[in-house]
């Protein structure tokens, strides 16, 4: 049975896509599935933010055929690992969980690199015109990280 990973953000299209898409490039695809999730529930069926789209493209990575989804409670139930971009949607998550079990899965994805000191994945919706190849990158970063740990094990 593959282990199952959850990345989510606010609206599910600028960085959970990015983050599913990198993470799921890293990992074998017949070990792993990753998807990803938004707290809100605006972006529902819509595909990733363009600007994602093209950062992901400029980096090897097709993420265009994703489609937006919001968080629910059954996704404690389907996935092992949950990793959220920034403390707000940590909150939001976690105000779902039903118990210490559910809150376990739940990570900011950044203490991967920073461990404990909850540093926020910016949102680049409004951002920059660079913020999304920086958000890029610190998926990137994080996402090689992650996915060492995850084959070490669960080979």
């Amino acid at each position: 049975m593959p282990v199952k990973i959850l990345m989510v953000c606010l609206g599910n299209i600028c960085r959970s896509p990015l983050a599913e898409g990198i993470l799921a490039s890293k990992l074998p695809k017949e070990k792993f599935i990753v998807d990803s999730a938004g707290t809100g529930s605006w972006h529902i069926g819509h595909a990733p933010d363009e600007r994602s789209i093209a950062v992901a493209k400029k980096n090897g990575l097709l993420i265009s055929n994703q489609k937006g989804r919001q968080f629910s409670k059954k996704d404690f139930d389907q996935f092992d690992y949950i990793y959220v971009m920034d403390n707000s949607n940590y909150d939001n998550v976690i105000a779902l969980a039903e118990n210490t079990e559910q809150i376990a899965k739940v990570q900011l994805i950044l203490n991967e690199l920073f461990p404990k000191e909850n540093v926020d994945v910016p949102d680049p919706y409004f951002g920059l015109p660079n913020g999304f190849n920086i958000v890029y990158q610190m998926l990137d970063d994080a996402c090689e990280v992650i996915s060492k740990k995850l084959i070490d094990k669960h080979q």
